[in-house]
This record gives structure tokens, sequence and C-alpha cells, in this order.
């Protein structure tokens, strides 16, 4: 056996030689203790040199537990100290692997006298190379020999590679010579951009310094065009992967756009340009201006932070920041709840800010490489291919527009908003010089430019005259323009709505509203929005609708309601935008009513007169209602993809039709007695054409009779005679379902007929929720014979109606239920459930009493947290308290729902006793709360 000393000199030549960092996030030596490291393993070597791995690994593993333990308890004190961080994981795998790699060539595998084949060097690649590790990153390394892979070192690579995988290490690897790694780089550009972050950890550094020369000589040198361009290539593929979107509510920290592969990509491009080794010396090859130097660093240690702090939080590589997570990483970085926001939303406001600041400092990096090293386009094409021209004091370059000269520029401020008119006028994007100029002088956007006529005109025009306002409007505020011509739009700047209904932050949420009106405008979308767009061919004030459109949420993020800031704030705004008075006022009212419409659609029975007078009572015109209604469905579909439905169509345009009805021709139009006469002609036409149903003329005038007032108002002749055909010849004791797939409101209807009885209302409830469906509609009726009939529109899991093939199942499921071979509440037990990344939101229950909206019924509505069983637990509530529900219209916001019933009590009386009230609202809390804990457990 060798003695120990001569055993820890041969594994130890240079440990204390080693560099040690100094900027980590607490000392080196608190982190690992190298030298006792290398003695205890040395050790356990020469006492047993057949020393099973296990205990190998042991002592390692307890060298790295303590090291993190250390590194997360100082990264605790410090949440924004990323840079330190990352460092000193990095520092800690090092360490490791690089006792791992001594312990393997010099005590497990020594070689007495090595050949020169039998060099071979340790080089950490990709992010291990570049020294950034968050604390579950993968480890790089490339096992390099001079030309080829010995027996010895692949022994020795086998050894090393099963201690760390037992380590729980997750190892990226490769053995390869310097010759191999040059070829293989050329033909992958994965394999070319790992080694452009090659770093030297251990073994022979001339071999690893000869890789180094032989990259930059033999392939960088004269590849710097394909590089550029692949890596460009990559970045649009992985954004198109990722949604596209700068503002995706959940984004990913590492792969989103704006986030840290973006800046990797800017580092890896810089070190294979130019040769830098840290980012701060693009600034003295002119490729960032120091301020935008500074950007960089700041977004970096900023993402770099969450991105620890995730890993940290789930113990694992976690990317994706969901929704949970955003709560949890908001509370590690100290944010703090105040002026009516959430801690969580603060910090998703800095998040999206850094996000934008990396778009833009991408966009001047990769077009000044493009400028400098990309290929020129095909002579062919610069010959055949139309120049884009602008005027001065502008400039075409690369296909963008610039400054000619910016001193000239900058004389007359209003070119700070001119310029985006006239790139929307020439078709062109901004180049970055153009960009970069606007930016550093934003202060010169001072009063006096808000005040000028001739500024209103420019702003008013970039918006109404070249057809594609949302491009010009989305380049100035990413590059501040906007917020600083409106000041009052600076807060809602990458603001997030921390809720699961709002896709994007609410600045992009308010261009993308605008968008959708281009689109109308364009008779892009005739088809879908046919009411929208008849309403803009006919004529409509542009200039209100598109002003409204910008301001309609600028009050959001204050302790109050974002309707009433907003229309305070649009009075001040309205005037300095060019609008007269009468304009002004009308963009007053759409902003502090902008909500109405879609709130009275989808929260109110609109089969009911009374809503519809009272909607029209408090528009008073034609026009506004054209305007509200425009605004209305921009705003919906704005939220996101796929908010706007065939449901939410049918409900605003029965609404706008109503409305306009009543507003050309008086109010007494909407006569509910006139309506069942024209319903109970339709019924009667339709059962005659059921020539096999055998509808005698006796049955018809039975079943036309049969029915109260109520029934003839909001179900479409079809629902009428599906209910006919169910009631005709029904016993007591029986239970008639008839589903039918309506189209037209993307759901399924389900149609009920039975024996009427309490609580019946709440039982079809509970078997709806029982089998996964989604009601968002509900009407129930009982005849003057004593039987229910009742109307729900259901949808599945994925807000779509029932497909053909799952019909026969669902009919099953519900005839169970009604039967009592399913107790619903019960089974509800296992489907109710809270999501994790859903338990996170907060929203507080509001329940309220109307007895004027209704002619017939108190409408009372629920708004709180929406989860599977709760239709069901407050149906069961109300019919517990022997409380007629005749309807139930339900409209889901993400994660909140609003439930509105239209009731009675036993006595056909509505409650106007504030007692009563008061105990039913008490109940109805009780009930949801105990759902709520339930759902949670």
């Amino acid at each position: 056996m060798r003695p120990r000393q001569g055993l820890l000199e041969q594994a130890d030549p240079n440990l204390t030689e080693t560099d040690i960092p100094d900027d980590l996030i607490c000392p080196a030596d608190d982190i690992i203790d190298r030298r006792a490291l290398r003695i205890a393993l040395t050790d356990l070597i020469t006492s047993d040199h057949q020393a099973p791995r296990s205990q190998i690994v042991a002592l390692l593993k307890e060298a790295l537990v303590t090291g993190r333990a250390r590194i997360a308890e100082a990264f605790a004190k410090s949440p924004f100290e990323a840079t330190p961080t990352t460092r000193a994981y990095a520092y800690l795998t090092d360490a490791v692997v690089i006792e791992v790699y001594h312990l393997a060539t010099t005590l497990l595998h020594p070689v007495g006298n090595p050949t020169e084949a039998e060099r071979l060097a340790l080089i950490a690649v990709g992010g291990s190379g570049r020294g950034e590790m968050a604390p579950h990153s993968d480890v790089d390394l490339l096992f390099l020999a001079p030309y080829k892979v010995t027996p010895w070192a692949e022994s020795a690579i086998e050894s090393m590679l099963y201690i760390l995988w037992d380590l729980k290490l997750k190892v990226g690897h490769a053995s390869r010579t310097v010759k191999e790694c040059i070829r293989l780089a050329r033909e992958d550009y994965t394999i070319r951009t790992s080694l452009v972050e090659e770093r030297y950890l251990t073994g022979d550094r001339a071999l690893a310094a000869e890789l180094t020369t032989k990259l930059r000589s033999d392939l960088f040198a004269g590849t710097v065009p394909d590089f550029i361009e692949a890596k460009l290539e990559e970045r649009a593929e992985r954004h198109r992967k990722q949604g596209g979107q700068r503002y995706m509510v959940e984004p990913n920290v590492k792969e989103g756009k704006g986030g840290l592969r973006d800046l990797q990509s800017l580092y890896w491009i810089g070190k294979y340009v130019h040769g830098v080794k840290d980012a701060s010396e693009l600034v003295k090859h002119r490729v960032f201006t120091q301020a935008e130097y500074e950007e960089f660093k700041d977004a970096h240690e900023f993402l770099w932070a969450v991105r620890c702090h995730l890993h940290l939080i789930t113990g694992r590589a976690a990317d994706q920041l969901t929704f949970d997570l955003q709560v949890e990483v908001a509370a590690r970085m100290h944010y703090a709840d105040d002026t009516g926001r959430r801690a969580v939303e603060h910090f998703m406001q800095d998040y999206f800010r850094h996000a934008t600041d990396v778009g833009e400092l991408t966009r001047i990096f990769l077009t000044a490489q493009e400028d400098a090293h990309l290929k020129s386009e095909p002579m062919l094409q610069r010959l055949f291919t139309r120049r884009k021209t602008a005027k001065p004091p502008y400039a075409i370059k690369q296909n963008r527009l610039t400054v000619d000269k910016p001193a000239t520029f900058l004389k007359d401020p209003l070119n700070l908003l001119r310029i985006f008119e006239e790139a929307l006028r020439t078709g062109t994007l901004l180049h970055p010089d153009a960009m970069r100029l606007i930016k550093a002088n934003l202060d010169l956007i001072d009063d006096d430019v808000r005040a000028s006529k001739e500024a209103q005109r420019i702003f008013l025009d970039t918006l109404l005259k070249h057809g594609n306002p949302e491009r010009g409007l989305r380049r100035m505020n990413e590059l501040g323009v906007l917020a600083a011509f409106i000041p009052e739009f600076e807060p809602i700047v990458a603001m997030m709505q921390f809720n699961m209904y709002h896709h994007y932050t609410v600045d992009e949420h308010t261009i993308q509203t605008i968008s959708h009106l281009a689109q109308i405008e364009r008779a892009e979308l005739d088809d879908e929005l046919p009411v929208s767009a008849e309403i803009l061919k006919n004529g409509i004030n542009r200039k209100v609708l598109y002003v409204a459109l910008l301001l309609h949420d600028i009050g959001k993020g204050r302790d109050e309601d974002h309707s009433i800031l907003g229309a305070r704030i649009a009075r001040k705004v309205a005037p300095r935008l060019g609008l007269n008075k009468k304009e002004c006022e009308t963009v007053e009212w759409l902003v502090r009513y902008h909500l109405f419409m879609s709130d009275m659609a989808q929260k109110r029975d609109i089969a009911d007169p009374r809503t519809v007078r009272g909607f029209a009572n408090a528009v008073k015109s034609v026009d506004r209602l054209n305007l509200l209604c425009v605004l209305t469905v921009c705003d919906i579909r704005g939220v996101g993809p796929g908010t706007w439905n065939n449901w939410k169509a049918v409900l605003i345009r029965a609404l706008y039709r109503q409305t306009k009805f009543a507003l050309e021709n008086g109010m007494e139009a909407l006569n509910r007695e006139e309506r069942g006469v024209e319903a109970r002609r339709n019924l009667r036409a339709a059962l005659n054409a059921q020539t096999q149903a055998g509808w005698s003329e006796k049955d018809i005038r039975a079943e036309l009779g049969r029915h109260y007032a109520p029934y003839w108002q909001g179900l479409h002749v079809t629902a009428h005679v599906d209910f006919a055909n169910l009631l005709h010849g029904i016993g007591t004791d029986e239970v008639r379902i008839e589903l039918t797939p309506d189209d037209d409101r993307d759901a399924t209807r389900v149609c009920f007929a039975m024996a009427d009885h309490p609580g019946i209302f709440s039982r079809m409830c509970g078997a709806l929720s029982l089998v996964g469906a989604n009601v968002v509609d509900a009407r129930t009726f009982t005849s003057k014979d004593g039987f229910a009939t009742a109307a729900f529109w259901v949808q599945d899991a994925d807000g779509s109606p029932y497909d053909e093939a799952r019909l026969p199942r669902l009919r099953q499921m519900i005839e169970k239920t009604l039967q009592g071979d399913i107790v619903a509440r019960d089974k509800l037990a296992d489907k109710d459930k809270m999501k994790k990344r859903e338990k996170a939101f907060r929203v507080p229950t509001h329940i309220t009493f109307d007895n004027e909206g209704s002619e017939i019924y108190t409408i009372i509505e629920v708004d709180t947290r929406d989860r599977p069983g709760l239709l069901h637990d407050l149906t069961r509530t109300l019919a517990n308290m022997n409380i007629y529900i005749a309807s139930a219209v339900i409209a889901t916001y993400g994660e909140q729902v609003v439930d509105t019933f239209y009731v009675k009590d036993m006595f056909g009386l509505k409650f106007h006793a504030e007692s009563k009230q008061k105990t039913i609202e008490r109940k109805l809390r009780e009930a949801i709360t105990q759902g709520v804990e339930r759902a949670r457990a």
C-alpha cells in the first residue's frame, strides 16, 4: 500500500494554487473545504483500495449538500444577488467534479508513466463553461483526448461518471479528441455553441489550450455569418414554441421571449465574433453603449435570481414561472402588497419590464451583427426589389427606418412621434440606431409637446390612418414613448393581472384590443363578427372608439374601481389628444361603462324584458350602443386566445339587437306577451311538421296551454320542440332527457322533463357536475300540471360542446344520478379539488340582491372562486331554504365565477326583507367556505 502523503501530493499538486473566486455569495471555504475533502478521500482509498463506491459517494454527497445549504442560506438573505449565487453553485460543482476527476485518474486508475495518448483534460462546456449555474442546473462536461480515447481514459471516465450519477447530478458528457470537436462542431450548431463556452477545469492544460486555439483559428474565424444566422433562426423557433409573446402570464424564465436564453444568445455571438469573456467587453467593441450594458446587467441579475429561486422552491430544474410559484418567488424576493395590488403583481411587473429590456437589447445587438457580418442580398434581388425610401430627416438602413442626421432630428422633439408614423407609412421596422436615439432622448417629450396640436395630430394619425396601429403603438410602448406622451399610461406598462382570465399584461391587452379593431376595419373578421363589421361599415366615430380602447383599462392597479378611476383619467387625457368636448364626454362614458354590456350579457337573463329595458335606458342612444358593442367585442377578444367564443357572441348579439330595437321603437316594444304569442306560433308550426311524432290538434293545444308566460321567453323554438316531445305522454315517475349540440352557442343543450319537487334543480346541477360538465346557462320552469322542465347549456373541460360520441355516456351518468343510484354530493368530493397552481389566487366573495332587475324574481348574484362542485353547493343551499330557482346564468373569468340566480320564495314572492337577505347570504357564504376547505384539503 502506498504512503498517504505520496498519494496526496500526487493527487494534489496544485490544490493551493487553484483560483478561488472572491465574488461568491459566501466565502469559498464556507461552501466547500477542498483540502479536507481531498484528504478524506485519499485516506479512504489508502486505507482500503477496494473501498466501495458508496463510501466515496457519501463523502462527496455530504460536501455537496453542505455547500448547497450554505449558498441557499446566504442567497435567502440577499435574494437579488444572482451573480455571486450562480458563481457559488458553479464553484461548488467545479470543486466536486475536479475531486472526482483526480480520484478517478490518480487513486482509482493510477497510471505510473503516462504515454502521449494517455493525456486527458476535463473541460466544462455550456452553462457549466460559462461559470453560471442555478441550484439544479445540468453539469456539461467534455473529456478531451489528444488523438484517441485510450482504454485507461475510458475506465477513468466511466468511474467518474458513475460517481457523478450516484451524486444525482444530471451530467451531459462527451469524450472526444480535438480533431473530433472541430469536425462535429462544424456539422452541429448545438455542439458548436457549447464549445463557445468551453472552460478548462483540470487535467492536461496544454491539451485544453490547443482546443481553444484550434476552435478560434480553424472554426470560429471563418464562420461568423453562418453562426449568427443559425442563432437567429434558433431564437425565432424557440420563441414560436414558447408562444411568441413576451407577456405570457406564466413565462419560461429560461426559454421564453425576453428570457435568459436571449441574453445567453448575445453572449454566445459576442464571444464567437469578438472573443469576449464577459458581456461588459461588448461596450468597448461598440456593440452596446454603457447604459445598454447596465440594462443587460440588471436584467441578467434579475432573471438569474428568479431562476435560482424557482430551483430552490421546487427542488428541481424548474424554469416555468407558474402562478403558484410566482407567489412564492415574490415572497422570497421580499415584495409586498400595497396600493391595491398584490406583491406578486409588483414582482411580475418588474419581470416583464426586464423582459422588455432584454427584447430591445437583443434587437439592437442582432441588427448590429447582421449589419457587420451577414451576407448581403443576392444581386438579382437587389436589382428587382423596389427600394423603400424615406423623407428627410429619415433614412433607410438595412431595410429599416433610421435617422439620417441625429442632431437635426432632435432639434424638433415632435420627430420622436413622427418617426413612428413614418415607419407605418413606409412599411418598415425601426433600426436599432433610431431606437437608441429615441430612448436616450425621451426627456424631450415634455408638457409643451403633449399640449402641441401637431403632436396630437401625429399621434391620432398613427392610430387612425395606416391600418395597423398596433405595430406603431407596441414599438412606442416598448421604447417608453407612449408613457412619455401619456404619463397616465406608465403605471400599466408591463402590469400583470394575477388571474387565470387575462393572458397578457394590461398594456399588451390594450394594444391587442386595438389590433382587433383594426382587423375588423380591414374586413378580416366579417364572417366571425357580422354585427361589429356592419356597425363599422355604416359609419362610426373612429377617433372616439380608438381613444376609448387606448384608455379603457388605464385605471387598473389602484385601490379603486378601475372603470371609475379610468373615466376620471380619460376626462383629463382625451382633451390632450385633440378630441372636442362631445367626443371627450363619449370617451369618458365608454371608459366608465366599458364592462357594462359584457356584464349584462353574461350575468343577466337577457330574455327578461326588464334586463333589456334597464340596459337601453342606461345607454340612451344607438350611437353609444354601437360604440359600446364594438368596444366590448374588442375588449373580450383582447383578453387572449379562446376567450371570445360563439356563446359570448350569441349573448352580445342578442343584447345588441334587442336594445337597438327598443331604442328605435320605444321601450313598450319589448312586450313579454307579444313574444309569447310568437313563440307559441313557432312551436305549433314545428309540431305540425313532425308528421311521425303523432301530434294531434288536441295534443298541440294542450302543449301550448300547459305553460306559464315565462316559459315562452328566452328559449329557441328547438328547445320548445324538445320539451314538447319530452312531455308528450310522460308519466309522473319518469325522468326524460334530451341532449342536443347547440353549435351556435359552442355548447350542448341538456333538456330535462320530470315531475316537479323541491331541490330538483340542485340535483340536476349535481348530476352535470359529476360528469365534468361546466354549466354556462340554465333555465327551469314548472308547467301548470306540475312537471319541471329545465334546460342547461353545458361545455366540456376544454370549453367546447360534447362530441356526439360522448353523449350516450353523459346521458347514462345523468340518469343514474337523478334516479338516486349515485349521490352527487358524495361523489363530487373526489372531483372537487383545487389544482396546485390555482391555489395562489385570491377571489373575495361578494353576494348581492337585486329586486329591480326583474319583474318577477329577486336576482341573487354570487361572485366567488370557481371550482367543480360550486354550483351544486349553491343550488342545494337555496333548495334547503325552500327557495325556487327559475334560472341561473353563469359567467366564468378564469378562476373567478359569477353565478346569478333568478329566485322567489315558496309563495312566489321576491325577497325584500333585509333580514331574510342576510340569512340567505350567510348560508351561501358557509357553503362556499366549506366547499373551498374541502377542495384545498
